[in-house]
């Protein structure tokens, strides 16, 4: 069903993540706790901050077997970027609706909009398009 690689590679995906998000996680409690900024705000700034080291994770250690990217870096940064966008906006988003809404915690909210988001979202995009590995040519003489 899944290849042993695929396994890996997801997992290895889990720990950027995870470590990118733990300091999203904890950048935002900081910047909203102890600085006082609304929670929409810190989650804008510590996204950024996270997102950069998940980007460098998967670049250099998640998807460095691929090291024939169908793209250039920069290429890479600008969709990662873009991922980055839209995930900040749908956690932002969502942990407004889910604090607003449903009068949970934004820091429950927070983890919850990230679950669905980071599987959803995320690891699709990141995985398929930011780091989508050159498609092998099939020679067909060598039949």
């Amino acid at each position: 069903m899944f290849s042993k690689k695929s396994i890996i590679t997801f997992l290895q995906a889990q720990v950027a993540a995870f470590l990118g998000g733990i300091t999203d996680y904890g950048l935002m409690i900081l910047l909203t706790e102890v600085f006082k900024l609304h929670f929409t705000f810190s989650i804008l700034i510590s996204g950024t901050v996270g997102a950069i080291i998940n980007f460098s994770i998967n670049r250099f250690w998640v998807f460095k077997n691929q090291s024939d990217y169908s793209n250039h870096i920069n290429s890479q940064l600008f969709k990662f970027a873009l991922v980055v966008l839209g995930s900040i906006s749908l956690k932002s988003f969502g942990t407004l609706i889910l604090q607003k809404v449903f009068q949970i915690d934004y820091r429950i909210g927070r983890l919850i909009t990230d679950g669905f988001v980071s599987y959803g979202f995320n690891f699709p995009l990141i995985k398929y398009w930011v780091f989508r590995a050159k498609e092998k040519q099939i020679n067909p003489e060598s039949n």
